[in-house]
């Protein structure tokens, strides 16, 4: 499984956040087991079992997307309920003449792939979304283009070629004041990945992409969430809501001086709190707390666990921190935007938590020397604010 630690040793760990990590591509053949990650049959199961409107599941070629009317038809049931169901004939000749297929957010109906996006996502703490692309022909299907989010891609089947561009505007976003131009001459690096081998490409990277082979392809991309120094002077501006200059009115009608205080009132206020040489740390861990995860139902344990060593449970916020309070005897856990103090005695049972494996209330007990019900009592807190779930009723 594809967990933090696996990300990191596959990325190169500490080296590639210091050295590589939102600055330049980086190839790694061959080094990810793909096994069990996602198939062929996978891809087939999904798409004959959900119901999938684009943009979720689209197929594109040159650029553009195919017309939903020339590989689906819609279909209603006796509810008056209309969806649209893919034709195999006609889906398979769209992909046969040169489109490639895009499936969105597999990690919410994949559990292999969701637990792959959740480690990457503890790796590099950023939210992560996961898609699948398969490809047949040397036809491009998305044309050369750049994305607004750094990728992880992982070669899951067949070969397929990247050319790389570089960038013609740095750390260029989603919503900006200018677009990138076009970049000129040939790529600075031609790759071929092969299955298990992983790609990481920075935003802004420009790219073109072809299955040219001679093998289909099949491969996962994982998109990371960017975060900007835009995003950073929001936050600080949240946390300023608190100060009285930033609550009061703008004296829009008031003299030129009243004005230019107002504005200094609030520079003085927002250059105090940007003053601080640990406000990234603060930023990181409030977005790390707060970021409400994956929340999953704990059915059929709709008034709390029973105290039962065989039920499994695992954190669905991948970012959760646990601090000790040593002066109070207490452990703070902070996750899905709540934070909860228990006994200091409690944190072997919530570390094991924390590594953001699925643990059973057994061995949640047995790490910390309690008893199983009062296990199931902490965890039943933390279901009820959305920071855990059980993944395995044991009935």
């Amino acid at each position: 499984m594809l967990d933090a630690a696996s990300w990191a040793g596959r990325l190169g760990g500490d080296t590639f956040l210091a050295q590589t990590y939102q600055r330049s591509y980086a190839h790694f053949p061959g080094t990810a087991d793909t096994a069990g990650l996602f198939s062929w049959d996978d891809l087939n199961r999904i798409i004959a079992t959900q119901r999938l409107e684009p943009p979720r599941l689209r197929l594109s070629v040159d650029g553009e997307l195919v017309p939903l009317h020339r590989y689906a038809i819609p279909t209603t049931n006796r509810r008056a309920v209309t969806w649209s169901r893919i034709q195999p004939s006609d889906f398979h000749a769209q992909l046969r003449d040169g489109a490639s297929l895009v499936l969105d957010a597999v990690e919410k109906i994949h559990p292999a792939v969701g637990g792959a996006a959740e480690g990457l996502e503890r790796f590099l703490g950023t939210s992560v979304q996961a898609n699948v692309y398969a490809s047949w022909t040397e036809r491009e299907g998305f044309g050369r283009h750049w994305d607004d989010h750094d990728v992880v891609v992982v070669q899951l089947h067949g070969s397929k070629r990247w050319r790389l561009y570089g960038m013609t505007r740095e750390a260029p976003t989603f919503r900006d004041v200018e677009s990138p131009e076009e970049p000129e001459g040939d790529p600075v690096a031609d790759l071929v990945l092969s299955p298990g081998d992983v790609l990481y490409l920075p935003r802004g990277w420009w790219h073109a992409v072809t299955a040219d082979q001679g093998t289909e392809s099949l491969h996962l991309t994982f998109g990371m969430v960017p975060h900007t120094g835009a995003d950073l002077l929001l936050w600080v501006v949240d946390q300023l809501r608190a100060s009285l200059a930033l609550r009061r009115d703008i004296p829009r009608f008031g003299s030129l001086a009243e004005q230019s205080d107002f504005v200094a009132a609030m520079r003085r206020e927002v250059a105090d709190m940007m003053a601080d040489p640990r406000l990234v740390e603060r930023w990181a861990e409030s977005i790390d707390t707060t970021d409400l995860g994956h929340a999953i139902p704990s059915l059929p344990y709709v008034d709390g666990l029973p105290a039962r060593r065989e039920i499994t449970v695992k954190l669905t916020a991948p970012r959760g921190r646990l601090t000790p309070n040593r002066a109070q005897g207490t452990v703070t856990l902070s996750a899905a935007g709540t934070a909860w103090d228990f006994a200091e005695s409690a944190a072997p049972a919530l570390g094991t938590l924390l590594t953001n494996q699925p643990t059973t209330l057994g061995e949640m007990a047995d790490s910390a020397g309690l008893e199983v019900k009062d296990v199931a009592e902490l965890v039943s807190v933390l279901i009820d604010g959305h920071a855990v779930a059980v993944v395995g009723t044991a009935l």
